[in-house]
This record gives structure tokens, sequence and C-alpha cells, in this order.
């Protein structure tokens, strides 16, 4: 099953700075457009790096190496001294190709620990950014929307089933599955599947009796 790109859930409208964007011109932009940080791009708009409140801040705190800052904090004496965004960034810039799928973004933001991604085309060049809030968007799609692709693509096209051989509910996110799966498929199959379908929260397979067998349902998988 193929998740949703990052071309889908990005914001495509980004603020963007050169080098030579001057330090107060920085601020203003950060706190106009109410963001904490903006990418540096060169003069084909290729991201160069990303410069943050952090960075701005050790204008304040960072000329001493005596100055501790925030607990944990490392002094840097260079940003602090700096002028313009080019001695401010932080380089490189961390970015995810268009084609990139939610999960490969969502990846590397926790590798990282970082709360977004610049987003770039094919050339490299800025297409947007994708945050983590951007992301829980999948979790939020409609339960009618998730039941219809696992109806249409993991049933039908992935596993050769009749759509009505297994009742599809989706409840919040919450899927369940009721049914008999011919001898094709295994409920393995079919709940990994659906796990993978954007906005899924849980699964839950529950087999019945094939006609004229008699028992209980119990849950496979």
């Amino acid at each position: 099953m193929s998740h949703q790109k990052v071309r889908d859930v990005m914001s495509g409208a980004v603020v963007r700075i050169q080098g030579a964007t001057p330090f107060k011109e920085i601020a203003h932009l950060l706190l106009e457009y109410d963001i904490t940080a903006v990418p540096v791009v060169d003069a084909d708009d290729r991201p160069v790096g990303v410069v943050s409140e952090a960075d701005l801040l050790h204008k304040m705190w960072g000329r001493q190496e005596s100055d501790a800052g925030e607990p944990g904090a490392v002094p840097q004496q260079e940003k602090a001294w700096a002028t313009d965004a080019a001695g401010l960034m932080t380089s490189p810039a961390l970015c995810a190709a268009e084609d990139w799928s939610v999960v490969d973004a969502a990846r590397v933001m926790a590798q990282h620990r970082i709360k977004r991604l610049l987003v770039v085309d094919s050339a490299g060049r800025l297409r947007g950014v994708v945050s983590r809030s951007d992301l829980l968007r999948v979790f939020v799609r409609e339960d009618r929307a998730i039941r219809t692709e696992i109806v249409e693509d993991v049933l039908v096209r992935a596993l050769g089933e009749a759509p009505s051989a297994v009742e599809v509910n989706v409840t919040h996110g919450h899927v369940s599955l009721i049914g008999q799966l011919s001898s094709r498929a295994t409920a393995e199959e079919l709940e990994e599947l659906c796990r993978n379908v954007d906005g899924v929260v849980d699964v839950e397979f529950r087999t019945v009796p094939e006609a004229g067998a008699g028992g209980d349902p119990t849950r496979a998988g």
C-alpha cells in the first residue's frame, strides 16, 4: 500500500531569506509570520541552511564562554557576533523530497529530533515545508475514505478477494474486519496491509464460520 506523499500535506507558502538578509529583518519576519525558523536559500532557490529563534538568541547570551544561557545549551560565539543569515544559519538544511511518503518524513524528523523539514523538488529547489502537525493530518482522515481504500485497494486489488468477503467497519480510525478469507490470503496479510493505510489507528479481524460450520467467531492474527 502506498502512503500519502509529502507534497500532499506540506505547506507551499514558505517565507525564505538569503545569506545577506540582516539580523533585524530576520527577527521581524519570525515575529510577523509567527514562525520559529526560516530557510536560507541561494540564488537558485536551493536551501543552504535554516535560521531559528535559537540562532538569533545567541546574540543575547552567547558572546562569552562563561555565559551558560539555557541549561544544557552551548554558547556559539560566531553566531553571537553574526549580523546576517549567512553567519546565523545552521547548515546544511535537512530536506525532504516531494515524493517522500509521510512515513519517510516522520522517520527523519524522529531521528533528528526536529519539528519540520524543508521540501525540495528534483532539482533541489525549495517547494514547501512539512511539519509534525502536517503529518498528523493523516490521522484525521475520514473513516469513509479509509474504508473505501481498504475495500478497493486492500481486499480487491492487493489480495484478490471479493469486496463482500469481509465486512469492513471503521470508527475513529479503528478498523473492524469480519468475514472469511479465501486460501489465497491470510489474516496476517490482511491486518498488515490495513495497518499501512493512512489514518488507521488499530485493526481487528474476526473470522466467521464457513457455511454449514458451527462455532463462534474467533479473532485471527
